[in-house]
């Protein structure tokens, strides 16, 4: 167990953070793929696309912390993490297969069948990332090496995710039925189920030897039972320094969901963007995973992490929202002058960057939430904590999807209408709601982050605190 105390080898890193990559592709399916596939190429009614989706997020709310409960008080020969990580992979990669190849079914089957398949795909991914999340405060006690293990997460979790829409829009979609083409879906989802397999038992075995140094779960003193799990899951997520953590992480998540939502008319509307303009914006977030990737560790070594978070979190949402602002002043560009688009593309890129850097450090400070949790109640519970914040993520970023509704409702933008016909105080008034909205949501993020009260020295006093009782960190 005292191994884990070892810095990971350079392999362990890159198999680690390579698992994410199965994360990502899911991500990239249900959030830019699912409801245009279902609604416009399968022909269910886009309302009960969305509502499949609800139901399977309620029972997110149930498996998320169970597994991250369960996890964490598994015991086998082949640690508490790995049994769930190899089991996810066939149903994740087969589940994920059948989302994209549907039956011929009635609306009411189709909708039966989109729910069964997104409930059962969100389950078996949570049995994988939920696992493979937790491992980041078992593979080293390290401050800063965590921040490193979590960019590494970052850096894959978004390649994936990227590598499947270029895929998407740069080949498969190309045909003369462009987005409309069900072969291209299908191929979508041969290729995105093999690399989701590939990823996390690439991940798994990648972590295999680390299985002797990571922790193991005392024997069980007091019988299992639903009031045993809620209360020691209450004592857990009473932590305050997690719970300005869980507060800033449901601002993020919104704000994210919002500027995610908006991303598309702002590219096509707001700046006048071509589709091939379009298609060199996605191929460029390589280049930002790459920047956060480098960025992430380094801010964090050299400022901690609350302070590295808020620094970061203060340059992206100044940088987010600037172009904008700048054109509701008429101080940038107009559209189509052959400035505007490398201008605003170089721009994103950075500050793409940044997101990515700060939500690798942020999220590296719930490793040192599990020691801290240790010191108080004796229970290392990374896999609860882990789970609460991957849930947040996946539910909260929908309210930003709404908020983005309220705005198009309230500024009446019409629906499916050709760039050149909306009116330019429509556009106006699109930005004038989506920059303010932006900087109200990072502040009140950065704000509880600043409520977060473990440091490096507290950190290292915890680690010390928890030898001197002679429990294993």
């Amino acid at each position: 167990m005292d191994g884990a105390q070892e810095k990971p080898s350079l392999g362990t890193k890159l198999a680690y953070g390579f698992g994410s990559a199965a994360y990502g592709i899911k991500n990239n399916g249900f959030d830019y793929f699912l409801l245009l596939f279902y609604g416009t190429v399968v022909g269910l009614e886009p309302g009960l696309v969305g509502l499949a989706i609800l139901i399977a997020l309620v029972f997110d709310a149930l498996s998320d912390p169970l597994v991250g409960y369960w996890s964490d008080h598994f015991r086998s020969r082949w640690g508490r993490r790995h049994p769930f990580m190899y089991a996810a992979a066939l149903p994740v990669a087969l589940t994920y297969f059948m989302l994209w190849n549907p039956p011929e079914l009635s609306q009411t089957g189709l909708f039966l069948y989109l729910t069964g398949i997104s409930i059962l795909i969100r389950t078996f991914i949570t049995f994988y990332e939920t696992p493979s999340s937790a491992l980041i405060p078992e593979l080293s006690h390290d401050y800063d090496e965590r921040t490193t293990l979590q960019s590494y997460r970052m850096f894959f979790g978004w390649s994936g995710g990227n590598i499947m829409s270029i895929i998407m829009f740069g080949v498969l979609l190309t045909g003369p039925l462009g987005m409309r083409d069900p072969d291209a879906y299908v191929t979508y989802g041969i290729i995105g189920s093999i690399a989701i397999f590939i990823a996390i038992i690439v991940s798994a075995l990648g972590t295999h030897s680390r299985i002797p140094h990571l922790h193991v779960p005392p024997i069980p003193t007091e019988k299992f039972s639903a009031r045993r799990i809620f209360r020691e899951m209450v004592e857990t997520l009473s932590e305050r320094s997690f719970l300005a953590l869980f507060a800033a992480t449901v601002l993020f998540a919104v704000a994210t969901g919002l500027s995610a939502s908006l991303s598309f008319l702002l590219l096509n509307y707001f700046w006048g963007f071509s589709e091939f303009q379009i298609f060199i914006w996605t191929c460029t977030v390589f280049f930002s995973a790459l920047l956060g990737f480098l960025i992430a560790p380094r801010i964090g070594k050299r400022f901690g992490k609350k302070k590295g978070t808020i620094i970061l979190g203060l340059l992206a949402f100044t940088i987010q929202p600037a172009p904008v602002l700048l054109r509701l002043l008429g101080l940038m560009p107009e559209n189509g002058d052959p400035l505007l688009f490398p201008l605003v593309l170089s721009i994103n890129v950075i500050d793409l960057a940044l997101i990515i850097a700060v939500t690798a450090v942020a999220f590296s400070m719930i490793a040192d939430l599990v020691e801290s949790n240790q010191v108080k109640t004796g229970r290392r519970s990374e896999g609860v904590y882990y789970a609460a914040m991957t849930f947040t993520r996946k539910t909260t970023q929908g309210l930003g999807v709404l908020f983005a509704g309220f705005i198009l409702s309230a500024i009446s933008f019409p629906q499916g209408a050709d760039p050149a016909s909306v009116d330019p105080d429509t556009l106006w008034k699109l930005g004038a709601w989506y920059a303010p909205s932006m900087f109200f949501l990072w502040l009140s993020a950065l704000f509880f982050v600043s409520r977060y009260k473990i440091d490096k020295a507290g950190h290292e006093e915890n680690l010390r605190t928890l030898n001197s009782q002679g429990q294993a960190a």
